[in-house]
C-alpha cells in the first residue's frame, strides 16, 4: 500500500478526543485516562499507549509484556515510572520492560511528556511516562470484568475498594492467559518461526519442540493493596504493594523464551500540607522494586540437539527516597524543589542444565544522588515553566571471578563516576481563551547501564575451539553519559466545533549510546552524535453532541552525524515512519458508544540497513468496537480489530536485541502483528 492510500485514510477517518485526552499542564503533556476501558482486550500497557498516541510505537516481542518507542527512543532513553517509583526490566533483551509489570486493568491514567523537562526523575532524556494507578474510595465501589477473545485469550479481573474518612483500602486482582495468536497469514507464534527456518536452515535450532509447539502464549496474574491513611486534614500516608507474577511468555523471534517473570513494587508516600510560609507541601517517597526474570531455549529443538537447557537467569532491584518541598513564592509563583536518590543492582549468570557456567551481567551497583528544583510563573497570558537537576551517579561491578575468561580489550571491570547537568525552560501564550502557542527548550542526560558496560557473550561451548569456555565482552565499559538538546515549538486553536494542535521538534543528541552490529571484537556498544526531528498534529471535528471525527499522526526522522566505522548507513535505528490513527465516535446513549477505528503507518524507507533494520510495509487496518453500558451497572463491550485480516508489522530488528537469525549474513526474524482478532468483555461497576 502506497503512501497516498496510508494519507487518504488518515484524512477520511478520526480517533476519539476523549480516547487521548490532552491537557495543557505545563509542558504539555499527553494525557490517558480510563485506561481499563479503553483497552478491555489486553493487559499490555505497550499496546494500549501505542494505539492511543502516534508518537509512541510499539517494539513487538510477544503477545504480551511488548516495549515502546517514544519519538525514536527507548529503552533507557525513556523515563517510566508507576506512582512515581521506578522499576527496571531484569532481562537484557527487554522482555520485561518497564510497562510490562503493571497491567492495564489497575491503572487510572498515564501521563507522556515529550523531551528532557522531568527534572524530578533520574533519567529522563526523550521523554517520561507517568502511570497513576487505581486509588482508594472513601465509598464501598466494586468492578469485576470477565473477557474472553479470539486465540483462546481469556481475562478476569476484581477490584473492590471503601474505607471510612480517616482510612481508605483496595485490592484489585487479575488474571489472563492466551493461546498463540495468528498473523493474517493464519501462522501461529511457533508457525512464523517455522516459515523463517525453512527459508534459513540454520535457523532450525530455534523452531519449538513438536510438544511444545501449540502451548499457550503466556500466562500472567496481579495483585494490587493499597491503604491511604489521613492522620488529620493535613497529613496523609500512602501504602502500596504491586505483585506480577507471568509464566512460560513465547518469544518467538529470540533464540530463549521466558520461564518466569516475578516482580514487587513496595511505595510509601508521606505528605503534610501548610506547615509554613516556607512549605505549603512537604512529601516524603520511600520505594523498593525487584525483578526476577530466567530465560532459557527449554521449548526449542536447540535444548534437544544439545541435550542440555541453556539459561540467562537474571534479576535486579530498585531502591529509592525522594523529599521534595513545594512553597508559594508569590500569588503567581511556585517552586518544588528537592532530593532524589537511588540505588540498583543488576545481576546475571547463564547456566546450564542449572549448574553456573558464566556470568551475563556480574552484579553491578548504579547509585545516584540528585538536587532538583522547578518554579512556575504566570505573568497575566504568559505562563513559564524552568526546571534544574544536578546528578552525581556512580557506577560499580563486582570483579567476576572467572575475570581471566574474559576477551576484552580494556579494564573489563572499571567502575565509572558521571557528574551531569539537566535544565529547561517551557513556556505558553494564551492567544484568546481557546487557543495558545508554547515551545520549550531542555537539556536531559542518562547514564549508561550495566548491560551497556558489561554485559557478556555467552561461553564458547564449541569442542576444539582454543576460546573454550572464554566470553566476549559486549559491553564498552568506559561509555560517556548521554545528552538530549531539545528543541519543541507547537500551537493550538480550538473553536466552537474544532480543536487542532501542531508539535514541532528538534532533538540533537551528544555522545549517544548504540550499538554497532559490525565490530567482529569485543565492546559493541559506542558513543555517537545523532539528531532526530519530527513533527505531531491532531485534530478534532464535532458534528453534534453525540458524534464526531479526530485525526492525529506524528511523523519522525533520525540520523547519525557520521556513519559508524565498517559502515555506510547515517540513518538511526528505531525511527518509525508516518504514522496516524483515526476514527469516527458516536456516543449514541450515557456512556455507551460505537468505534470505527483506522490505524495506519507508511512504509519504512530509511532504517539502519547496517544494524540489523529491513524494509517493512506500510499498513491501514480497521478496527471496530460497540461499549454499552447499563443502568444497572453492567457493561458490554464487543469488537473486532484488524477487520480485514491484514499482514503487517510495526517493529523493526535493530541488532541491539539479540533476534533469531539463520546466519551472520541474513536479515533477523520479523515478528508479524495479530490478524483479525474478536473480543467480548462484560463488567459488573457497584
Amino acid at each position: 500500500m502506497n503512501k497516498i492510500l496510508i494519507l487518504s485514510l488518515i484524512a477520511f477517518v478520526s480517533l476519539s478526543a476523549s480516547e487521548a485526552e490532552l491537557e495543557s499542564i505545563k509542558v504539555e503533556a499527553t494525557v490517558i485516562d480510563d485506561v481499563e476501558g479503553k483497552d478491555v482486550k489486553s493487559a499490555d500497557l505497550a499496546e494500549a499507549i501505542s494505539r492511543e498516541v502516534p508518537s509512541i510505537s510499539m517494539v513487538r516481542r510477544s503477545g504480551i509484556a511488548n516495549d515502546i518507542v517514544l519519538r525514536g527512543q527507548k529503552r533507557d532513553n525513556i523515563n517510566i515510572t508507576l506512582d512515581n517509583a521506578k522499576i527496571c526490566g531484569a532481562c537484557p533483551n527487554r522482555m520485561d520492560p518497564p510497562t510490562s509489570h503493571v497491567l492495564t486493568n489497575n491503572i487510572k491514567s498515564i501521563k507522556i511528556i515529550d523531551g528532557p523537562y522531568d527534572v524530578e526523575n533520574f533519567g529522563t532524556l526523550s521523554g517520561s511516562v507517568k502511570v497513576k494507578t487505581k486509588e482508594p474510595t472513601k465509598d464501598i465501589h466494586a468492578q469485576v470484568d470477565v473477557n474472553v477473545g479470539s486465540f483462546h485469550q481469556r481475562k478476569a479481573s476484581a477490584t473492590i475498594s471503601g474505607g471510612s474518612e480517616k482510612v481508605q483500602m483496595l485490592v484489585s486482582a487479575s488474571k489472563e492467559a492466551s493461546g498463540q495468536y495468528e498473523d493474517g497469514n493464519g501462522d501461529t507464534l511457533s508457525e512464523q518461526v517455522d516459515k523463517y527456518a525453512q527459508q534459513h536452515p540454520k535457523a532450525a535450532k530455534y523452531k519449538y519442540q513438536s510438544k511444545y509447539h501449540d502451548m499457550d502464549a503466556y500466562t500472567k496474574s496481579s495483585l494490587m493493596a493499597k491503604a491511604f491513611i489521613h492522620f488529620s486534614d493535613e497529613q496523609l500516608l500512602k501504602l502500596s504493594y504491586t505483585a506480577n507474577r507471568s509464566d512460560d511468555i513465547m518469544y518467538p523471534s529470540t533464540p530463549m523464551d521466558a520461564i518466569s517473570d516475578d516482580s514487587n513494587i513496595y511505595d510509601l508516600h508521606y505528605s503534610i500540607n501548610n506547615l509554613g510560609s516556607f512549605s505549603k507541601k512537604l512529601q516524603f517517597q520511600a520505594y523498593h522494586s525487584d525483578v526476577i526474570h530466567p530465560m532459557s531455549n527449554r521449548y526449542r529443538n536447540s535444548a534437544k540437539m544439545m541435550k542440555s537447557i541453556f539459561s540467562n537467569e537474571l534479576s535486579t532491584d530498585m531502591n529509592g527516597l525522594k523529599i521534595k518541598n513545594t512553597l508559594d513564592i508569590t500569588d503567581t509563583t511556585v517552586m518544588d524543589f528537592g532530593v532524589d536518590a537511588s540505588l540498583r543492582n543488576w545481576d546475571g549468570d547463564y547456566k546450564k542444565n542449572g549448574d553456573v557456567v558464566g556470568t551475563s551481567i556480574t552484579s553491578t551497583d548504579t547509585k545516584n544522588l540528585a538536587f532538583f528544583a522547578k518554579v512556575e510563573q504566570d505573568y497575566n497570558a504568559l505562563h513559564v515553566s524552568y526546571g534544574l537537576r544536578l546528578d552525581s551517579t556512580n557506577i560499580t561491578p563486582q570483579e567476576y571471578n572467572r575475570k581471566k575468561g574474559i576477551i576484552a580489550s580494556k579494564d573489563a571491570w572499571q567502575s565509572n563516576d558521571y557528574q551531569d547537568f539537566s535544565a529547561n525552560v517551557f513556556l505558553t501564550y494564551a492567544l484568546d481563551e481557546g487557543s495558545k502557542i508554547f515551545g520549550g527548550f531542555g537539556k536531559g542526560s542518562r547514564v549508561p547501564d550495566a548491560r551497556e558496560l558489561y554485559i557478556l557473550g555467552k561461553p564458547i561451548m564449541t569442542a576444539g575451539d582454543p576460546n573454550m569456555g572464554k566470553q566476549l565482552q559486549i559491553g564498552t565499559p568506559d561509555l560517556k553519559s548521554t545528552s538530549n538538546y531539545q528543541l519543541d515549538l507547537g500551537v493550538e486553536f480550538n473553536t466552537e466545533n474544532t480543536t487542532s494542535k501542531l508539535k514541532v521538534f528538534y532533538n540533537k543528541l551528544q555522545d549517544y549510546i548504540y550499538y554497532n552490529s559490525t565490530k567482529m571484537g569485543a565492546h559493541k556498544f559506542e558513543n555517537i552524535d545523532a539528531y532526530i526531528y519530527g513533527f505531531e498534529v491532531s485534530a478534532t471535528y464535532f458534528i453534534n453532541d453525540e458524534s464526531y471525527f479526530d485525526f492525529s499522526g506524528a511523523y519522525q526522522r533520525g540520523e547519525k552525524d557520521r556513519a559508524l566505522d565498517g559502515q555506510k548507513d547515517r540513518d538511526l535505528a528505531d525511527i518509525s515512519p508516518l504514522k496516524g490513527r483515526l476514527a469516527y465516535i458516536y456516543e449514541y446513549a450515557q456512556d455507551s458508544k460505537i468505534k470505527i477505528e483506522s490505524l495506519g503507518a507508511d512504509k519504512w524507507s530509511n532504517y539502519d540497513s547496517d544494524n540489523g533494520e529491513q524494509e517493512l510495509g506500510a499498513y491501514a487496518v480497521l478496527n471496530l468496537k460497540v461499549d454499552h453500558q447499563f443502568s444497572n451497572g453492567f457493561g458490554v463491550a464487543l469488537g473486532v480489530d484488524n477487520v480485514t485480516d491484514q499482514t503487517y508489522a510495526v517493529s523493526n530488528t535493530y541488532k541491539d536485541l539479540v533476534l533469531v537469525s539463520g546466519d551472520v549474513n541474513d536479515n533477523v526474524m520479523l515478528i508479524n502483528e495479530p490478524g483479525r482478532y474478536f473480543y467480548a468483555n462484560v463488567s459488573y461497576k457497584y
